[in-house]
């Protein structure tokens, strides 16, 4: 222990001394401590007396603050900005010209408010809307910068309560049990003996599992009590970055000791403290500068593709309103030109090609409705009801886990009824990943653990056949379960290193919300039934001829002994996990003897020709600490083994029935549901981990007792090495012993080389040869698998590796390239121990689902990083692949074999294609999509993706083109992304990726729909996703109902908004032709406006929120309908060009038939237009009625509402307004109008003759054409 200490002292003075030698080099003798470090990666924090201290104020003077602003706006820059802002679209430009070009006398069209309008009605819409969303983000501001923290005070030499907005960078801040942390701050001091701070970043990123920060090691802080007054230390560490899993950077204290920095030692934002009873820590980042708020981008946007094409739709909308306005100036031209004395007032000195000027310009203004500036507005409240329905279904709402579908996208609803492929991972999207130790190998000898197979059974049938109660949904999301760490600190779930005494009461109320706190740790998880050969072996380490010393075996040798002890010690110990417990009582340590059963299994050890115990004689082994802090010896013997080997399996079942209550308390909270498991399955065996701080475990060996192992190191998992090792000093041997965990295809590759003699490089050939056909059994069965593997190395050796790995992790620079050269400098020469086959349960209906979205049209690819055989064995589960399938393997080794085996493939493929079109009649394609007409299945691993993706793509879609499914295993983050984009950007169809853990990310912001599943690997995919679901099986309901519903409404919508403005633009064009192509209108200007954007704007709007084309159970029952009907309702051209030419028609109808009842009479222009504006009126509205397919009391309601508020109008406007309309005057047309028969014969006549063609097209329509729905219920019928 003291070497080790002073090696690490003896390192961090040579990593002084190197940088101060490069450092200050110009610097005098007689300073020891080292100039600022002027680097613009990096920023420097000073506390205390340092050399150019003044320098280091001044720089510290220019981060910012800790108060936060997250709105967009203030009192004074609310107008202008906003202003700003919406005149970013050119719809809104668009309408602002024209009320510029109204101000212009020889071409004014209307009085100069009255054009306002329209543009004043939107801008203050959106205004309004934009100011309570920037009100509230205020409020929630202020509430949060007015919070309260601890700040040390150095003139009252106190901590004293400030605002968080007073926060600077540089202060010390002491938090307690429960507290939010305010800023990142860097851990120097911790209540924990050990060091240790518990945190949630459940505020962060969603997860609830504690997490575990260490104070910063190797200075002169932890003490019996931190004083901010004597701590002078500067800090050097990188600039903020949103990066919330890294932190570079290295502190010195004055003393001159330096020690490195990374993300263990920082405390994050918005965190929680939880089990530490006081921290104090210094500011690095503040306010904007944190991590959490620089990740903090609020709600995803996307483009939608149907907006697109409504962009495309507006711009022919704006060239038929350029050829109306062109045809009536050239008509004014040639009307002035060919009549030169008329009895309309016209400038008749001005030149007709410069009056027809004047008139295009006037006409641009009259016809401005052409161009339906509130459809975007329409739009957004469209999608908000959309988006509001879709979250509040019940049967997307999830009863077990009190959640409901998240819609985290606010624009691209109508996405979802438009998919072609949908990408998804494996673990977690269409399994549980709810770990649960199945079997395993270990020396190469299969332990299959048939009774706890027959477990798993048992209660899978009993989950399956459990009834859930029904709630509804808003009853279901109060109740929401209470965890106990919310609660005061007293009353938390407390470290095994914090432990106190807690009153009864306390004790009882951990344990009611036990169940509730244990990540991962659900019934089947923890009740793993040891394999009874298993358990004979391991009864060998406390048997009675162990005691006496008898170690000769006929059956366990001393090696393979060996080597089942390491491998549940790795499973122990090898994690991230933390261990918590309600009650300390029950886990303390009882001293009791057991030198004899501890001399007998040095005996064990030292006989055996292992290196690995060689060393025995020399390193007693580290006892653990009692309740009083003392060393004591701790072991005690198992009485239970007294009856003999075989009853060794009964006994220990009785043992762990005696312990069960003892166990029991230990909660494990676990990163990983995998790493849960593992624990639970070393328990079963009584390898049970206790308790562990930064430097040492607690752990139970079974057949010895509670034993300390010394932590030296951790090399944390990540997605390059996918391995993860713990450097520890062995509990019997006290040498340093390398655990290392992770998968085969990473494990396999750093075995040593076989040495010894012949018989041993026999058995560790032997050991290998068996152990991977063990793992490749498993991967056919599904089961995830993970080996283990151990490394012994020397003191030397280790002392090497260690001066190398501090001087990475105190590099800010390079300290990932430099991290991951040193963990594969130790990786290496590893020592086979065995390996785990880990069930992970698909989850429910993920074979109905996949079927249904299949039946639909939708191709579905797996990305995974699983093994080839886990991958496709899950396929066949999931009914991805079917019996009948033939499945395409591509595993190549080189880039020229790659290109090849994909030519030769596809070339396969169509000759396949071509002999089954020509056996298989039409009938037998009906309802299918290309990719299922024929059942081929492509399986490539991760390297040969690799190189497809850079030499091969097209080969490779047009492969997967004719494939029914492609399972890509092995895949990294980066390459999932890529195959995402590959198929969005070549093949120009809707892609959608599913996925549940943080390396689902990249491909579900790549994807044009990215749903994130809430599971069990955190919430960073969910926070990057447009939509979050928590089951898979919701994909099916999303897609095919609120996806199909969505699509349809907004498509039918955008087509009836451009139908009603150029249904209602028409009638002033006509009119041109009887009033000299003047500009002039036979209405109002006040109707004029409001026409379309009151009285013909909200019936749409319910219609398209609430329309339903289809039953729910309908397109959920026929999948096929997602296909079919999207085909039928997209927006080609000439879907497009057939609405305008019926506004035409209708337009003509609702002119003609008036101007042919009143020709002849002295009829004025205002009452000429009365009945036109009416039956223009009914007729758009009528129009809704016949191509709606739901008709509710809603939708009468407000098409009575819309028509009845036009005649209210009009009446009120003709009985009170003299002047309003200059210079026309509008007072008693319309009431007398409407007090004639005529008005009404003209007004049915009109409407009738304008909707009969509509109505007559879509009779027909719907019978000689029968809906796809219609289709399918005959058939269902025959």
């Amino acid at each position: 222990m003291e070497r080790h200490e002073w090696m690490r002292h003896q390192c961090r003075k040579l990593f002084v001394r190197e940088r101060d030698q490069g450092a200050m080099s110009t610097q005098s003798s007689e300073d020891s401590h080292p100039p600022p470090l002027k680097f613009k990666a990096k920023r420097t924090i000073s506390v205390g007396h340092w050399p150019h201290q003044q320098e280091y104020r001044d720089v510290a003077q220019s981060y910012k603050g800790n108060i936060i602003h997250t709105t967009k706006y203030s009192l004074l820059t609310f107008i202008p900005m906003n202003l700003f802002q919406q005149f970013h679209r050119a719809a809104n430009l668009y309408f602002l010209f024209l009320i510029l070009l109204n101000w212009v006398p020889v071409v004014e069209a209307f009085q100069k408010e009255i054009t306002m309008i329209p543009l004043l009605v939107v801008l203050t819409v959106i205004a309004v809307k934009d100011a309570l969303e920037d009100y509230r983000r205020y409020l929630s501001d202020k509430k949060i910068n007015n919070r309260i923290v601890q700040v040390y005070c150095g003139k009252q030499n106190a901590y004293i309560g400030k605002r968080w907005k007073d926060v600077q960078v540089g202060d010390f801040i002491r938090l307690s049990c429960n507290d939010v942390i305010p800023a990142d701050i860097l851990l120097l001091y911790s209540s924990d003996p050990h060091g240790i701070c518990y945190i949630e970043t459940a505020n962060l990123d969603g997860e609830t599992n504690l997490k575990q920060r260490q104070m910063v090691s190797g200075l002169p802080l932890q003490g019996v009590e931190f004083n901010p007054a004597s701590c002078f230390i500067r800090i050097e560490c990188e600039n903020p970055t949103n990066d919330l899993c890294t932190f570079r950077g290295f502190i010195e204290h004055y003393s001159g000791a330096c020690a490195g920095l990374d993300n263990m030692n920082l405390l994050l934002r918005s965190c929680t403290i939880r089990n530490t009873e006081t921290v104090v820590g210094i500011v690095v980042y503040a306010g904007h500068e944190t991590k959490a708020m620089m990740n903090n981008s609020g709600p995803r946007y996307k483009c939608s593709h149907l907006e697109k094409d409504l962009n495309n739709e507006i711009l022919w909308c704006v060239l038929l309103l350029v050829m109306m306005c062109l045809t009536t100036a050239i008509g004014h031209g040639l009307w002035l030109k060919q009549f030169k004395h008329t009895v309309f007032l016209v400038d008749e000195d001005m030149p007709p090609a410069l009056a027809g000027f004047y008139v295009f310009w006037t006409m641009i203004i009259v016809l401005q409705v052409m161009i339906p500036i509130s459809l975007y507005v329409s739009i957004e409240i469209v999608k908000l009801g959309q988006i509001y329905f879709i979250q509040n279904d019940l049967d997307l709402y999830n009863e077990h886990a009190g959640c409901r579908i998240q819609c985290r996208a606010l624009n691209i609803t109508e996405n979802l009824g438009q998919i072609r492929y949908l990408f998804s991972d494996k673990t977690g999207t269409l399994t549980e990943n709810n770990m649960v130790f199945r079997r395993c190998s270990i020396y190469g000898i299969e332990y299959p653990h048939v009774e706890n197979g027959c477990r798993l059974e048992m209660y899978e049938a009993k989950e399956n056949e459990a009834a859930g109660c029904s709630v509804t949904l808003k009853s279901a999301c109060r109740g929401k379960s209470l965890s106990c760490r919310s609660l005061s600190c007293n009353r938390s779930s407390l470290s095994l290193h914090t432990l106190a005494a807690e009153s009864e009461e306390d004790r009882q109320l951990s344990n009611d919300f036990l169940p509730l706190t244990s990540a991962f740790c659900s019934r089947m998880a923890k009740e793993v039934i040891p394999d009874p050969d298993l358990v004979n072996k391991l009864s060998r380490l406390c048997a009675p001829m162990l005691l006496s010393g008898d170690v000769t075996f006929e059956t366990t040798s001393s090696l393979e002994l060996n080597y089942i002890t390491d491998f549940f010690l790795a499973l122990a110990i090898c994690n991230t996990v933390v261990v918590s417990s309600p009650m300390q009582s029950q886990h303390s340590a009882q001293s009791q003897t057991l030198s004899k059963s501890l001399d007998g299994i040095k005996l064990l050890f030292q006989r055996s020709s292992l290196p690995l115990f060689s060393a025995l004689a020399t390193h007693s082994p580290t006892r653990s600490r009692g309740s009083h802090g003392k060393t004591d010896d701790i072991f005690h013997s198992r009485n239970s083994y007294s009856n003999g080997a075989s009853d060794n399996e009964e006994d220990m079942r009785n043992e762990r029935g005696a312990e069960n209550d003892t166990d029991n308390e230990l909660m494990y909270e676990a990163v990983s549901p995998d790493e849960a498991a593992l624990v639970h399955a070393a328990k079963a065996y009584h390898c049970t981990l206790r308790g562990r701080s930064a430097d040492s475990f607690l752990v139970d060996l079974p057949g010895i007792g509670a034993m300390t192992v010394r932590l030296l190191h951790i090399l944390p998992f990540d997605c390059n090495r996918k391995r993860m090792s713990v450097v520890v000093r062995h509990p019997l041997t006290g040498q340093v012993v390398v655990l290392t965990k992770g998968a085969d295809s990473a494990i396999m590759n750093l075995l040593e080389t076989p040495k010894g003699g012949e018989q041993a490089q026999e058995t560790d050939i032997h050991i290998r040869e068996q152990t991977q056909k063990h793992v490749d059994n498993y991967a056919r069965e599904g089961l995830r698998t993970l080996c283990i593997a151990r490394k012994v190395l020397e003191e030397e050796e280790y002392e090497v590796w260690l001066k190398g790995q501090l001087l990475a992790e105190s590099n800010i620079d390079n300290r990932e390239e430099l991290l991951k050269v040193s963990a594969e400098k130790l990786e290496t020469n590893l020592t086979l121990l065995g390996t785990t086959g880990i069930l992970d349960r698909l989850q429910e209906d993920v074979p109905e689902t996949i079927e249904s979205l299949q039946r639909a049209g939708i191709k579905v690819w797996v990305l995974t990083g699983d093994k080839q055989e886990t991958a496709v064995n899950i396929a066949y589960a999931c009914k991805l692949i079917h019996p009948s399938d033939q499945i395409l393997t591509v595993n190549c080794q080189s880039k020229d074999d790659c290109a090849a085996l994909l030519e030769d493939l596809k070339l396969e493929v169509q000759c396949s294609q071509e002999r089954i079109s020509q056996k298989k009649t039409a009938e037998d394609h009906g309802g299918l999509s290309s990719g299922s007409k024929v059942g081929f299945i492509l399986v490539i691993d991760g390297r040969t993706l690799n190189w497809t993706l850079e030499d091969a793509s097209n080969c490779f879609l047009e492969l997967s083109h004719s494939c029914k499914a492609v399972i890509c295993c092995r895949s990294t983050p980066l390459q999932k992304s890529q195959v995402v984009r590959l198929i969005r950007d070549k093949l120009k169809v809707m892609t959608l990726a599913v996925g549940d853990g943080a390396n689902d990310v990249s491909m579900i912001q790549v994807a044009d729909v990215g749903i994130g599943i809430s599971g069990q690997e955190g919430m960073q995919a969910v926070m990057s996703s447009d939509f979050a679901i928590s089951r898979f099986k919701h994909l099916c309901r999303l897609l095919l109902v609120h996806g199909h519903w969505c699509f349809s409404r907004l498509a039918n919508m955008m087509l009836y908004f451009i139908y009603k403005n150029v249904m209602f633009v028409n009638l002033l064009f006509w009119y041109q032709f009887f009033c000299g192509f003047s500009g002039s209108v036979m209405t109002n200007s006040w109707v004029l406006i409001l026409f379309n954007l009151f009285f013909t704007s909200i019936p749409p709007l319910i219609y398209g929120i609430l329309d339903k084309d289809i039953p729910a159970e309908q397109l959920m029952r026929v999948s096929e309908l997602y296909q079919a009907v999207h085909a039928s309702q997209a927006s080609p051209p000439f879907v497009f060009w057939f609405t305008v030419l019926d506004a035409f028609y209708q337009s003509l109808v609702c002119f003609f038939v008036p101007y042919f009842a009143y020709v002849g009479s002295d009829i004025g222009e205002l009452a000429f237009g009365s009945p036109i504006n009416a039956s223009a009126l009914l007729i758009i509205l009528l129009h809704q009625v016949i191509e709606s397919h739901t008709l509710t009391w809603i939708h009468v309601f407000v098409l009575v509402v819309s028509a009845g508020s036009y005649f209210v109008f009009v009446l009120l406007f003709s009985v009170c307004c003299l002047t309003c309309s200059p210079p026309t005057n509008p007072v008693g047309v319309e009431m007398l109008q409407m007090s004639q028969p005529l008005f009404y014969i003209v007004c049915t006549l009109t409407t009738v003759t304008a909707l009969m063609p509509r109505l007559l097209f879509r009779t027909i329509h719907n019978t000689m054409h029968l809906s796809a729905l219609i289709q399918t219920s005959l058939r269902e019928v025959e």
